[in-house]
């Protein structure tokens, strides 16, 4: 017998389920886990590990090639750009494809059948200003599936997968699904009645977790490595400002592993010697250097975990500099993130205008996602839902469980 599985494959995590007497059924990808980090890491012998195991070496110190947020170039030309990768050149494509051929291994592995057809989630919009980009982010995904050996390759929007899930709701009642991944976020308006969805409107803009990392990293972590300083002119007096394209790059996950080439420890050596503050500049070269990139984007990550938490943090770069850190209060983090709940709040009034229906005709809000526990979100559909209900139950799986309803489905 051959299968079809739903494959939740995320910006931060994938998960992987199919559907046992109508009811979702997860594989355990990692011993004890329902969901894998979407990460790898390649050795320096060619050797590919995954999740957990590949955020391990990464930790660890091991040499080699860490990656993460493959998702968010799908659709990019730096997609199919090959370079040097573990032991040999390839493209990311190749990586993403090998990285979907493993989640089929260890699933047929487990069950001892082959898994031949996917149901894949996929964002409303991988790129919401740029519909020829779009287009091919899918093209793309697709030819990974097919890379990686599944034979047959259907798509899901994301949040309509996460509805077909959706348990909480009343019959006829409106629920508004806002999904908010690693790289994008999604809304879909929807009812619900005998285990049937009738999608009333999506809509998706990209803007997830990693875009909040961003966002805390370029205002708390860059301006300790020489972000917004300045520089010496070569020939001649006054003074240049810092070139802002490297900070950038450093506190984007899916831009890091790509900064580690002599070209750029040169240019940050430079940097360096004109510095006004070279104490500054010296962490940065030690960045790149030591390859130190994820090291940092993890320690931003999990400060603002804590400060979502209402604790102030403390964005731990000890690794970079013995006691160095960077206060991050709760207060800053609604500061540097407001930006973000205005473009939040206009994305569900889009959703609301698409299907012609008023704020108060919602019922419910289903947070799906683990970027959709951050207060800017809930902050955000307060805004616009003030008498909707919160229903948070399964924000970590309920897409794949979604698809793995829908992988039992027909076409």
């Amino acid at each position: 017998m051959e299968l079809t599985v739903g494959i939740d494959f995320g910006t931060s995590n994938s998960a992987l389920g199919l559907a046992v007497n109508g009811t979702p059924w997860l594989v355990e990808l990692e011993p004890g886990e329902k969901t894998l980090p979407t990460a790898v890491f390649f050795d320096a012998k060619g050797g590919m590990r995954l999740g957990s195991a590949a955020n391990r070496a990464l930790i660890d110190g091991e040499e080699g090639r860490y990656m993460r947020a493959l998702k968010s170039v799908l659709g990019t030309p730096l997609l199919r750009e090959t370079r040097p990768i573990g032991a040999k050149r390839q493209s990311l494509l190749e990586v993403i494809a090998q990285f979907l051929a493993t989640l089929k291994t260890r699933t047929e592995e487990q069950l001892r059948q082959p898994v031949t057809g996917v149901v894949s989630g996929r964002p409303v919009h991988f790129h919401s200003k740029d519909a020829e980009r779009d287009a091919q982010a899918e093209h793309d995904l697709r030819e990974a599936y097919e890379m990686a050996g599944f034979q047959r390759v259907r798509f899901l929007a994301e949040p309509e997968a996460a509805a077909l899930a959706a348990q909480d709701l009343q019959p006829l009642e409106i629920g508004l699904v806002v999904d908010i991944g690693g790289g994008t976020s999604d809304f879909t308006l929807f009812r619900k009645e005998g285990g049937k969805v009738d999608v009333l409107a999506s809509h998706g803009i990209r803007l997830g977790g990693t875009h909040f990392d961003r966002a805390l990293s370029l205002a708390h972590a860059m301006p300790l490595l020489g972000a917004g300083t300045q520089l010496r002119r070569t020939l001649g007096d006054g003074l240049l400002p810092m070139p802002a394209t490297l900070f950038n790059d450093l506190a984007t996950w899916q831009k890091i592993p790509f900064l580690y080439t002599r070209e750029t420890l040169g240019k940050v050596r430079d940097l360096e010697r004109h510095a006004v503050e070279p104490d500054k500049l010296s962490r940065l070269v030690e960045v790149i250097e030591a390859e130190l990139g994820h090291d940092l984007a993890f320690a931003v990550e999990a400060a603002k975990i804590v400060a979502n938490g209402g604790r102030d943090a403390q964005i731990d770069l000890a690794l970079i500099e013995k006691g160095l850190s960077a206060p991050l209060v709760s207060q800053a983090l609604a500061d540097d993130l407001a930006g973000y709940r205005a473009e939040l709040s206009e994305a569900i009034s889009e959703t609301l205008m698409l299907a012609g229906l008023s704020a108060e005709a919602v019922g419910a809000v289903v947070y799906v996602g683990g970027s959709s526990l951050m207060h800017v979100v809930e902050t955000a559909c307060r805004a616009v839902l003030p008498e909707a209900r919160a229903l948070r139950g399964e924000a970590f799986t309920a897409v794949v469980d979604g698809l793995a309803i829908a992988s039992a489905q027909g076409a």
